[in-house]
């Protein structure tokens, strides 16, 4: 589905801001879009899927388990309606307050990848976890992608010759 399509069915649905989204997420530090496969737009961290957007304001997010049901719990998002027992949400922006909430959702999840790449991780959660405004059971939850050796770090662009 070409972006024009896509700006047009979310115009349809009440979504005028679809660009703005996109562009916010694309300004995070190594995130790339795609076509995703099942309608809408997929956004990335180097080759991992952090979530995608479908026409209509579906917003698709996968998290490890443990963060999965603390958000359901707090009711901070939906149990997945086609994959229910894995560790997808979804959240449905309805209005334009829900944006922010989506972004938020967006960030958590890139946070977890960014962090397996951080050349300073621990520093990387605590400056996020003030940003999100994370409680300190979700910061824990981020504590097992801190990796526990950094000295032999990889980074996360080849080097060029």
């Amino acid at each position: 589905m070409s972006i024009e399509n896509l700006r047009n069915q979310w115009e349809k649905s009440g979504m005028r801001d679809f660009e703005e989204l996109e562009r916010e997420i694309l300004s995070w530090p190594g995130v790339s879009v795609h076509p995703h496969r099942f309608g809408g737009r997929e956004f990335r961290l180097g080759a991992a899927e952090i979530g995608h957007i479908h026409p209509g304001g579906i917003v698709d997010i996968p998290f490890p388990v443990p963060v999965h049901d603390a958000l359901l719990a707090e009711g901070l998002a939906e149990r997945h309606y086609f994959v229910p027992n894995s560790g997808w949400i979804t959240f449905h922006i309805r209005r334009d307050q829900d944006r922010n909430h989506a972004l938020w959702l967006m960030r958590l999840s890139h946070l977890r990848y960014a962090l397996k790449t951080a050349t300073e991780p621990r520093r990387l959660l605590h400056e996020e976890s003030q940003k999100l405004c994370l409680t300190p059971h979700f910061q824990s939850l981020f504590e097992p992608f801190v990796p526990t050796n950094t000295s032999n770090r990889v980074a996360a662009e080849p080097v060029r010759a």
